[in-house]
């Protein structure tokens, strides 16, 4: 198994991840102090004013609008690409700038990840960077370096909030499998960006509708169309709206996730809701499926020493190196996404790879329900009941035990956590346990 030494500590606090520069694994071998990007930028406002969206996310909170001090995107490269991620401060928004191949006419695309923070003097400097005018990016060991003719900034590594650990397993596992709805072309999309209202606005809801290459909102459930809440989280990209060159949407006609890309000259914007603003993707609760398999853990361990900044990660590359089979795979990458490692992008259809510190013992930190299922397992407080299952209440104080049962492809519980949230927040606990023993007794 390869480990990877830290070019710089990180460690896990009350508050947030500290997090260190992530060793390049490169074609050549292992990177341990990588500076992993550094060109001259073809579409130097699309990156300027990419990454100036990305600090305008993260520094709102939009629900009772609120703006914050926090502007700190995650830094991945890929060898192909670089990608910039973050999300706003109430969490409900999740950001993504992916400059491709063509957003650099020089230099050098390596493999690794770091956080930074875009402070007032580097978004000053982007802010007033020209159509024509030379950028040059730069990150590495030491952070960001952002220069330009006129001025050069240079923004050191911070602590990444731990809630954004969460916040990336719970997006990569909400976006897995989201269908693509519908495309519009530059006019369409640069009209409904323009529409799009404010930050400070209400919460606007609808559906999205794809009509003769525009986009409109309808106010009832329409065929093709998909439900969104709070289109005033998107408003961020009103920056980018002269260089939006089309538009594609991605979720379904009920109350969900939904995404929504803007393509870019040389890049795309990805901008992924909840299907509440109040709701914080760090809450969702959507991996606790994938990590109650028996397996998992083991596997995870194993597949993570096979990833090596991917773009793309080859599932079946993964399987024949693993001596896996592809289901137990995929399970392991939901493990590694509760970890931050893995991401799911929406126009690949692929996961791909970002590296950040491994703390075995946050999974369960983060997961209450998993622990609290476990221990029943543990404690022999799930049996089976007729045509479904009993479980045992946890407070152990006699009252009657609760009752799992299977309705189509869905398991139905009676206990007040799922009767107040269903399964739109993930499974209870009961569930878990009943899933966790009948997966052992196969």
């Amino acid at each position: 198994m390869t480990t990877r030494t830290f070019a710089q500590s990180s460690h896990l606090g009350a508050d947030g991840l500290v997090l260190g520069l992530a060793p390049a694994l490169t074609p050549t071998g292992l990177d341990a102090d990588p500076s992993f990007c550094h060109g001259f930028a073809t579409h130097p406002q699309v990156l300027a004013r990419g990454l100036v969206t990305l600090a305008d996310v993260t520094a709102t909170r939009y629900v009772q609008y609120t703006p914050t001090s926090l502007r700190d995107p995650v830094l991945t490269a890929h060898g192909d690409r670089l990608r910039a991620e973050c999300f706003s401060a109430c969490n409900s928004v999740y950001a993504r700038l992916d400059l491709l191949p063509d957003a650099f006419d020089s230099g050098t695309l390596g493999r690794g990840t770091t956080n930074v923070d875009i402070g007032p003097t580097t978004r000053a400097a982007l802010t007033h960077v020209g159509r024509d005018r030379l950028l040059h990016l730069d990150v590495g060991h030491a952070g960001m370096t952002v220069s330009a003719p006129e001025v050069t900034t240079v923004e050191r590594p911070v602590e990444m909030p731990g809630r954004w650990v969460r916040a990336l397993g719970n997006v990569a596992e909400l976006h897995h499998g989201l269908p693509h709805a519908f495309t519009v072309g530059a006019a369409g999309a640069r009209a409904f960006v323009a529409a799009l209202p404010p930050a400070t606005a209400a919460g606007r809801s609808g559906w999205l509708v794809a009509a003769r290459d525009a986009v409109r909102v309808a106010a009832r459930p329409t065929p093709g169309g998909v439900h969104v809440t709070g289109l005033h989280r998107l408003s961020a990209a009103k920056r980018l709206l002269t260089h939006v060159t089309g538009l594609a949407v991605h979720g379904t006609g009920a109350p969900g996730p939904v995404v929504v890309e803007l393509a870019l000259p040389g890049a795309r914007l990805v901008l992924g809701l909840t299907d509440e603003a109040w709701r914080g993707h760090s809450g969702e609760g959507s991996l606790l499926s994938a990590l109650a398999g028996a397996t998992v853990v083991e596997d995870a361990d194993l597949v993570a020493a096979l990833l090596a900044f991917e773009p793309v990660v080859d599932v079946p590359r993964l399987a024949r190196g693993a001596a896996l089979d592809e289901p137990r795979v995929r399970a392991a990458l939901a493990v590694l996404a509760a970890d931050g490692r893995i991401g799911w992008d929406v126009h690949d259809a692929a996961w791909f790879h970002r590296e950040l510190p491994h703390d075995p013992a946050r999974v369960e930190k983060d997961n209450p329900r998993l622990v609290g299922a476990r221990r029943l397992v543990d404690d022999g407080g799930v049996a089976p009941d007729g045509d479904g299952w009993s479980v045992r209440r946890r407070t152990g104080d006699g009252a009657p035990a609760y009752r799992v049962t299977r309705d189509g492809d869905a398991d139905r519980c009676t206990c007040p956590w799922y009767l107040r949230h269903g399964t739109g927040r993930g499974p209870c606990a009961h569930v878990l346990a009943v899933r966790i023993v009948t997966e052992e007794s196969s």
